[in-house]
Order: C-alpha cells, then sequence, then structure tokens
C-alpha cells in the first residue's frame, strides 16, 4: 500500500513538472497573451529592425494589441517590410507612430504603437508612414567611443 500511494505522488510531482514546462514554453515563445480573434493587417517599412522577429509582441500603452506575422525586405525601398497584425477591437488613427523598442536592456523587441490624433482610422493593407527603427546598443556604444576619442584628440 506504501509503494502505490509513493508512485501516485511521483506521478503527480511528474505531470506537475511537465505542466509547468509547458507554460514556461508558452510565455518564452510569446504564445500565452494573445488570442487569436478578428484581426487586420497594416504594414510599416523600417530602416532597420534590430532584432525583431515574426510573433514579435505589438503593444500601445503596455497592452497587448497585435504580432509582427512577417517581416521582408523590399528591394525597391531597401528597408525592411513589416506586416502587423492588430486586433479588430483596437482602431489607430492613420497618423500613428510605429517604434521598434527593447524591454528591458537586453529584453526582447517588440512594436509600441503611438496613436496619433487623425479623425480616419488606419484599414486593412494600409500602411503606418511614420516609423523610427530600433536603436542598436552596437551602434550606441561605437558613437560614444568615438566621440570621447576626437574629445581627446582636440586641442584646448
Amino acid at each position: 500500500m506504501e509503494r502505490t500511494a509513493m508512485d501516485l505522488w511521483v506521478g503527480i510531482f511528474v505531470v506537475a513538472g511537465i505542466a509547468a514546462m509547458v507554460m514556461l514554453a508558452m510565455k518564452v515563445g510569446n504564445l500565452s497573451t494573445y488570442n487569436m480573434s478578428e484581426s487586420y493587417q497594416v504594414h510599416a517599412y523600417f530602416s532597420n529592425i534590430g532584432g525583431l522577429k515574426p510573433k514579435a509582441s505589438i503593444k500601445s500603452a503596455g497592452v497587448l494589441v497585435g504580432r509582427v506575422t512577417d517581416i521582408t525586405l523590399d528591394t525597391e525601398r531597401y528597408e525592411a517590410n513589416v506586416v502587423m497584425s492588430l486586433d479588430k477591437r483596437y482602431q489607430f488613427p492613420k497618423d500613428t507612430f510605429a517604434n521598434i523598442l527593447t524591454s528591458g536592456l537586453l529584453g526582447e523587441q517588440y512594436i509600441g504603437l503611438m496613436p496619433g490624433g487623425d479623425s480616419e482610422m488606419l484599414k486593412n493593407g494600409e500602411i503606418i508612414k511614420k516609423t523610427q527603427s530600433a536603436v542598436v546598443l552596437e551602434d550606441l556604444i561605437g558613437k560614444f567611443i568615438y566621440d570621447k576619442a576626437e574629445e581627446s584628440v582636440k586641442p584646448k
């Protein structure tokens, strides 16, 4: 009888461990917080997307409003074309800003939408014209070092 009870508790802990691993995988994969209800797609062009990836979050005021569905290189403009799927519940004005942001210092990148003041709303297939590319940490460090080197070379 004792052996059966011990086996039961071990089984419960194994199932709980597997459930915890599945939840962790969903969290890491950004799949746990967005339901795929009705959506509409918009495009935005960025000169540098940094480490942005498909399925990245799209947030406005900290609220998840969509996901990045596709990223391609536009060979006419030589810019990244980012296709975003936004939840139909959230309508944004045509003059909305799309910024590539980073959560934390070295965290994942996502798109932040800042609504403008236009009375017309974005429709399916339209382009967000106002964008700001990703801030690349390596570029900032290089610029800082270059500026410091120039300061030390200049005579006082």
